[in-house]
């Protein structure tokens, strides 16, 4: 008799608390649309983070009445929060959380009410503010906004020119892989550098780069693989080539690509634009000593863009606070001054278009071999090409580092090894 009351006092609790969460949230964001006030709660980490504290100052001036408390965590942790947060049908979670573009479809996919659509909010205002690429990283299959755009990624290769000068390499000559690779042979020759690292069993970021710049992503956009297209397979001989000439170094992690940036033993580091407050922190003393083109194409003439990385701010739907949350979320992407805060201090890279015109994109960068740098990964923002990322990204990009791993390690058929990753995937996610 027990054991039945305590089960039907569970259950009653579960039916309050699920009635509860359908309409908490809705009637305080009715209530402060106009006049928003109280206290919201905002999850992000490191830079971005404290880039959203500086952020808070400007933002009661326009919302004096609004209290912003930014609680910073490490990014694994604030995953781990989240997912435990909407399983619990929203115990525990923030008015706003930061999170990573490619994170975003799975957590649509199996919390698909757990964030507002903007776009109801009237977020649908800005579209023309971002650049198409970014914009299909935050709507849904409906073309609902999940999210609000924050930074992003675009693509280069950085450079050391004091390795590409001794080896009597012009940059500019640079214009497909195949040229890339021919320059990698003198770079080698002469310095002993390799080309570039990757962590061959880890990470398949070269991988993902080269199919954005072909338009693909790990699925085309009614959700079919494409991890053994005739895009893939062109990609993987591209960075199998790379291995056999010996001008891959594998690094180990994070911290295997900065110590390789620092110490020199590799001439460049295909990234994204976030990369250079990287190299400029941990290698102060090669300043002057690096630079920037963008990605060689597959043909010349070709594609020669990508992104890699990003991330977005989503407003659970659980929050006591709706309107406040939407007033920041609002602000914090669409101001200008404000987006430029974290590029100005830590090198974010903002995704709203206004800030492009800022000075600051056009200055010379010491460091960067007196080029403005940064205009010239601004200059290409429009053109990266537009991708699908759904919920079977990071599994997907699993496979593909798998499939890299075999071609490359244990010299397994190109063809072969995607084929067999693409069938994997697939029995996976049927």
């Amino acid at each position: 008799m027990k054991k039945y009351m305590a089960f039907i006092i569970v259950l009653l609790f579960l039916l309050t608390s699920a009635c509860s969460n359908k309409t908490g949230g809705n009637e305080t964001s009715l209530n402060n649309s106009k006049h928003p006030k109280g206290t919201i709660t905002v999850w992000g980490w490191d830079v971005a983070a404290e880039t959203m504290s500086l952020a808070v100052k400007k933002f009661h001036e326009k919302y004096p009445d609004v209290n912003v408390k930014v609680e910073d965590f490490n990014s694994s942790d604030l995953y781990d929060k989240v997912t435990v947060g909407l399983a619990a049908r929203g115990s525990g979670l923030p008015d706003v959380v930061l999170m990573e573009d490619e994170r975003i479809p799975g957590y649509i996919h199996q919390f698909p009410d757990g964030f507002l659509k903007l776009n109801k909010l009237g977020y649908d205002q800005y579209k023309d503010s971002f650049n198409p690429a970014k914009l299909a990283s935050v709507q849904n299959s409906n073309g609902d906004f999940v999210a609000a755009p924050w930074d992003i990624g675009p693509a280069g290769v950085f450079y050391r020119v004091d390795l590409f000068k001794k080896a009597n390499v012009d940059p500019e000559s640079i214009k497909t892989w195949d040229d890339y690779i021919e320059a990698g042979k003198k770079i080698k020759q002469a310095t002993g550098a390799k080309l570039l690292p990757i962590d061959i069993p880890n990470y398949d970021g070269l991988f993902q780069m080269m199919l954005q710049q072909q338009g693909l992503s790990y699925f085309d956009k009614n959700g079919k693989i494409n991890i053994n297209s005739d895009e893939a397979i062109r990609s993987m001989k591209i960075i199998k080539s790379l291995y056999k000439n010996d001008l891959i170094l594998i690094n180990n992690g994070w911290d295997g690509i900065v110590t390789a940036t620092v110490n020199g033993s590799v001439a460049t580091v295909p990234y994204g634009v976030w990369y250079a407050g990287t190299i400029m922190d941990q290698a102060p003393k090669l300043k002057g000593k690096w630079d920037m083109f963008y990605l060689p194409s597959f043909k010349e003439g070709g594609t020669r863009f990508a992104n890699v990385g990003g991330s977005s701010l989503l407003i659970p739907s659980t929050s006591k606070n709706q309107s406040a949350a939407y007033d920041f979320v609002q602000f914090f992407t669409t101001d200008k001054d404000t987006q430029l805060l974290g590029f100005k201090k830590f090198g974010l890279f903002p995704s709203l278009k206004e800030t492009y015109s800022d000075p600051l994109f056009s200055e010379k960068s010491e460091y960067f071999n007196n080029n403005p740098v940064f205009k010239k990964f601004a200059d290409i923002v429009d053109q990266v090409p537009e991708i699908n990322i759904n919920e079977n990204y990071a599994r997907a990009s699993q496979h593909s580092t798998s499939a890299q791993a075999a071609i490359l390690l244990e010299n397994k058929d190109i063809e072969s090894a995607l084929k067999d990753a693409s069938k994997q995937l697939q029995n996976e996610i049927k």
